[in-house]
């Protein structure tokens, strides 16, 4: 797939703000920190598409980018460990959940994880709690090129190894790294043949 026009479309506070479910979409989150925002820029190729910050928690919102005025690219809220109030963090969580639980139009979730760390219990708390709701997920694995080939082989095997301690089989999932535009054409790959079951 060629992503030819990448556009902001708009920011909602509430589920029930998102933009009609017209077209298929493809959200994505992860743990703050974990490079979600360098993904998105990479795929589009705009370097200020999603902003980028160091200060983890920036994604308050959920944000719509219309991608080649066929489908919509979402940027979710992180969870985990932003420095944010209780308050804040349960407000976060009931906008995750609301839209993960009710939108229609959602044709996969992709599920970020840092490839440099041991599987983390938020992590595989999240993906448990959106496979038991029946959401279509991949993982992708962030920051590869911060790793040797053996280790990233490693850590994926880890990821696996965790996820089969519950699950009966383990979610597809991507290497990737903004930097290196690593994933790239896998995951848009993976977004264009699906997108062909929406048309049918």
């Amino acid at each position: 797939m060629e992503i030819k026009s990448a556009e902001f479309h708009k920011s909602s506070a509430k589920a029930n703000q998102c933009p009609e479910p017209k077209k298929p979409e493809y959200a994505f989150i992860g743990r703050s920190n974990v490079g979600k925002s360098s993904l998105i820029n990479m795929l589009c190729d705009k370097k200020a598409l999603a902003k980028t910050s160091s200060t983890p928690g920036k994604t308050q919102l959920v944000n719509h980018f219309d991608i080649n005025e066929e489908w919509f690219l979402v940027d979710l809220p992180g969870y985990g460990y932003a420095k944010v109030s209780k308050t804040e963090r349960k407000a976060f969580q009931g906008l995750i959940d609301g839209y993960l639980r009710h939108r229609a139009n959602l044709m996969c979730l992709f599920v970020l994880i840092d490839i440099r760390h041991k599987p983390q219990k938020v992590d595989l708390d999240f993906m448990e709690k959106i496979g038991n709701w029946g959401i279509p997920f991949v993982i992708v694995f962030t920051k590869a090129d911060k790793l040797r080939d053996e280790q990233i082989q490693e850590s994926v095997h880890d990821y696996q190894a965790a996820l089969l301690e519950t699950w009966e089989e383990t979610p597809p999932y991507f290497i990737s790294s903004a930097t290196k535009s690593l994933g790239k054409d896998e995951i848009l790959t993976f977004i264009e043949e699906v997108n062909q079951s929406w048309e049918k």
